[in-house]
């Protein structure tokens, strides 16, 4: 049996950091410690941190009945009316977001104060997306996953397009959609904000998947990212197999 480990497996940059900095607190803080939702989209890094009491917090009004202490941002990234609540409420706030991440959030801001309509391309229900919408100023923004969506979009003719994408968005995907909107006819000015090393991986798992008799993606089923690389393998190798932890898989 021979096998292979993908050179990019693991945690890319901004989850690694993110991770690293709730560590480093652990260590050196006595004040409580929370999270605003998970950290990452990994459970066992999660319940790690959880049993060395950091706290996830689901809604910002839980804070309301926790005594104070420091408020650790995901790497996925929040609104800036999200960062507002939480000095209001007298925390101390600990940014984790992804640089790549807070880059998106300065372009929409920066844009959109232009008077351009924002096109997110991503998963709306996603926390990263989520986070990067709530950067825009005011309410000329729409979210596209799909190519349906992509050909209904209208904006006025008057209106310049600002096209940014989740960072972990399937670059080949991305190109089509903005392919799609170049043929509108809209003066478009395009980013590209898929991450570097998502793009690495994408191209790398295929290449893997294609030449592979069993492919095993390991990754939190949360995971957007890792669910798309699920999804890059499976189309390449029929028989993949997407894990948390080894009891997940059948080793027979």
């Amino acid at each position: 049996m021979n096998v292979v480990l993908a050179k990019s497996a693991g945690f890319c940059f901004g989850v690694k950091r993110a991770v690293n900095m709730v560590y480093e607190e652990i260590e050196k803080s006595d004040a409580p410690i929370y999270t605003y939702g998970p950290i990452i989209h990994n459970d066992e890094v999660v319940k790690d941190f959880e049993n060395k009491g950091v706290i996830v917090i689901k809604d910002l009004s839980q804070l309301d009945n926790m005594p104070k202490g420091e408020i650790i941002v995901r790497s996925h990234g929040i609104s800036r009316r999200e960062y507002e609540i939480m000095e209001e409420k007298g925390f101390t706030i600990i940014d984790a977001t992804c640089p790549f991440v807070r880059k998106i959030h300065k372009l929409v801001d920066e844009h959109s104060k232009l008077g351009e309509h924002i096109v997110i391309i991503g998963n709306p229900n996603h926390p990263e997306v989520c986070g990067i919408k709530g950067w825009v100023n005011g309410d000329e923004v729409t979210i596209i996953e799909s190519k349906d969506e992509a050909y209904e979009f209208t904006v006025n003719s008057d209106k310049n397009v600002c096209i940014v994408s989740q960072t972990t968005f399937n670059y080949n995907k991305f190109q089509e959609l903005v392919e799609i909107f170049e043929k509108k006819g809209y003066d478009i000015s395009v980013v590209n904000t898929i991450c570097n090393a998502t793009e690495e991986r994408q191209t790398e798992a295929k290449k893997i998947a294609a030449e592979a008799d069993v492919m095993i993606v390991i990754g939190g089923t949360h995971s957007s990212n890792t669910r798309k690389l699920y999804e890059i393998c499976k189309n390449e190798c029929e028989n993949t197999h997407f894990i948390q932890t080894l009891d997940d898989l059948n080793l027979e």
